[in-house]
């Protein structure tokens, strides 16, 4: 790791350091994690900055400054990272910062209405985490996930689009013809209308141990997490294109990447299977399911497997373990208050509107989309001009 990065000196097990490398990887920030436990000096140094005491997080910025146990909020202050917005009232709302809902303000910025982004995590969404985006209309070379959000943001704040980061909207609650976005922080911001695009997080397996382990030897995200595992041997779960993908990007840091599907058959690309084919250090396992992970002192043990064939359980051993097995849409913020379909997607109208007047949802939130960037971006330029035309219609 380089040394201008910012130090996270904590432990695994720690709720609080997890808490604070979510946040870190949730805004797409660098970081050192450093294990006490594992490093005398770092359990020295900070017992040092601490007067003695044991006390974890203690988090060291590239100015040299010291948070011991921040809470969200001291972190998003200490980043520079805007929470608040200038005013309580704006023409539209948008609840979520991937491409379909930055796409959808930049829209409605251009045509002179006031525009309010609210996002919890990194601007970007998936996209912002995506290794290379190669399939974009525009960039034959590709271009890096991360760079594309950049660019996506930069465009919306050239044309007045107010983001605020690091907030979570926790309430949507109608009040006469308008309708008030509340975060968790008991913030309120009124609007005639307000858009949904929230999108979708990764599934996960819901099997004994997985819960613990997140965050520490589990995870869902190669760019995120993929360097702690340099040297290493790692399972990557899904045998579709996300599980192909980013198991050859794990290539880059990893020994060797296994990858299980529980079907007998992958689902991934002829060109991708080639790819994994033709290495050595990788390996594709069909038709086994895995039941639990087993931990020892707060960490991955072992992976328990059936045999879907056989129904022979074994135990394997990883370092690390990457999960890749779909979308769930992040629709719980509107569950009870709107039509949502079986699986929890969000139910519109030829227009994109909601059962709930002036509230839209476009992107992979919504029931019936693609979940492609092209698409999403699409998807966010139809929700701009459905909404300018209900704007017009309610006055």
């Amino acid at each position: 790791m380089t040394t201008d990065l910012i130090k996270v000196y904590s432990t695994v097990w720690y709720p609080d350091c997890k808490r604070a490398k979510k946040f870190f990887g949730e805004q797409r920030i660098s970081y050192e994690n450093i294990d006490i436990e594992q490093d005398p000096e770092a359990m020295a140094y900070v017992e040092k900055v601490n007067n003695g005491n044991r006390i974890i997080p203690t988090i060291v910025f590239q100015d040299g400054s010291i948070l011991v146990e921040p809470s969200n909020a001291e972190l998003a202050a200490k980043l520079g990272l805007k929470t608040k917005a200038q005013r309580q009232y704006y023409d539209v709302i948008v609840i979520g910062g991937g491409p379909t809902g930055l796409t959808a303000a930049l829209y409605m910025a251009r045509e002179g209405l006031e525009v309010l982004v609210i996002e919890k995590a990194g601007l970007g969404g998936q996209v912002g985490i995506t290794r290379v985006l190669d399939n974009f209309p525009g960039f034959p070379g590709g271009i890096v996930g991360g760079e594309f959000a950049d660019r996506l943001t930069q465009q919306a704040r050239q044309f007045g689009v107010e983001i605020l980061q690091a907030s979570e909207v926790g309430r949507i609650v109608p009040q006469g013809t308008y309708l008030c976005a509340i975060t968790v922080d008991g913030v309120e911001y009124g609007s005639k209308a307000v858009l949904l695009t929230t999108g979708a997080q990764y599934r996960r397996l819901d099997v004994p141990g997985e819960d613990e382990l997140i965050g520490t030897n589990i995870h869902f995200c190669v760019t995120c997490d993929g360097a702690f595992y340099k040297g290493k041997n790692v399972l990557v779960i899904g045998g579709g294109n996300s599980g192909f993908e980013e198991a050859l990007f794990l290539t880059h840091f990893a020994k060797s990447v296994d990858i299980v599907e529980h079907r007998s058959k992958v689902k991934a690309s002829k060109i991708l299977q080639e790819k994994v084919a033709s290495r050595d250090d990788m390996k594709v396992i069909v038709n086994h399911e895995i039941n639990a992970f087993q931990m020892n002192n707060n960490r991955l043990h072992r992976v328990i497997v059936e045999d879907q064939a056989t129904c022979e359980v074994m135990e394997w051993q990883y370092d690390g373990v990457f999960v890749f097995i779909g979308l769930s849409p992040n629709s719980r913020l509107v569950k009870d208050a709107v039509e949502i379909d079986p699986f929890g997607f969000v139910v519109t109208d030829k227009t994109l509107m909601t059962s709930l007047p002036g509230l839209f949802a476009a992107g992979d939130v919504q029931a019936g989309s693609t979940k492609q960037a092209t698409t999403a971006a699409g998807e966010g330029a139809t929700a701009a001009l459905m909404i300018r035309e209900f704007l017009k219609e309610v006055g």
